[in-house]
Parts: structure tokens; C-alpha cells; sequence
């Protein structure tokens, strides 16, 4: 079962006027230490981080909340999988927002798709519910 979905569109030119201006205040407000290493290691250092900061404007929505309700930027991490799938990780209010939100019996998936085309760069999260698996001796 879906419980939310979210998109953002993020414009890469932005987020580096917004790197200029505000530097590691910005970069230490809204991403956790592990995605700042992860963006400074890229080739694209601002579209990565960019697509991440559409995927915490997503997931926010996704959560039925937008950035507000006590969400913060940090609540939400981008990282990624052995394979280079992304995937979100929540702490904090976004993962109480998230716990209220999965109905009893289930787990909380969250997909994640980031994509960028500069000047753009793009996140869409699913938010769904699977039945926990049962105990096939019960």
C-alpha cells in the first residue's frame, strides 16, 4: 500500500549560488556528514548535492508534511546502496512522522529516484507499506 508520494525539481544553479553564499552554514543546516562526503567525492559535486536536496524536499511531501511540523533537513539522508541504488534514511521527528503513518502489521519502505540534467536535478520518493511476514509455524 502507497502511503505517500513526493517530487521536487531543484535547480543546480541555485543550490551553487546558495554554496557560494552561505558555504559549510548551509551545507552543515540541511546535510548530514555522510552526505557531504558523498557529494565532495563526486564529479558533480553541487548536482549531488542538489538531488539531495530535492530528495529531503520529496520525502517531506511524501511524509504529508512539507518542510514544516518540526521536520528538519537532517531528519532525512540520502545514501546509497553497494549497487549505487539511492535510498533515504529518517531520524528523528521525520522517522516518528513515519512510524505514525505505517499501519500496525506493516513495514515502511521508502524508493527513492534521483536524476539530473544541469540545470536541473530531480528526486521522487515512494513511501509504501508491506505486511510484515508471518511466522509460518503460527
Amino acid at each position: 500500500m502507497i502511503l505517500g508520494i513526493g517530487t521536487d525539481l531543484a535547480n543546480i544553479d541555485r543550490i551553487s549560488a546558495t554554496l557560494d553564499r552561505f558555504g559549510d552554514r548551509f551545507r552543515n543546516r540541511v546535510f548530514t556528514e555522510a552526505e557531504q562526503a558523498k557529494a565532495e567525492r563526486r564529479r558533480e559535486v553541487v548536482a549531488t548535492y542538489a538531488k539531495r536536496w530535492a530528495a529531503k524536499e520529496a520525502c517531506s511531501k511524501a511524509l504529508g508534511t512539507g518542510l514544516r511540523m518540526g521536520i528538519a533537513w537532517r531528519d532525512m539522508e540520502v545514501a546509497n546502496l553497494a549497487t549505487g541504488q539511492p535510498v533515504m534514511k529518517v531520524h528523528g521527528w521525520a522517522a516518528d512522522r513515519l512510524a505514525a503513518l505505517t499501519p500496525p502489521g506493516h513495514e515502511a519502505i521508502i524508493h527513492v529516484s534521483l536524476t539530473d540534467d544541469h540545470p536541473w536535478a530531480q528526486a521522487f520518493v515512494v513511501i509504501e507499506a508491506r505486511p510484515l511476514a508471518r511466522d509460518p509455524v503460527a
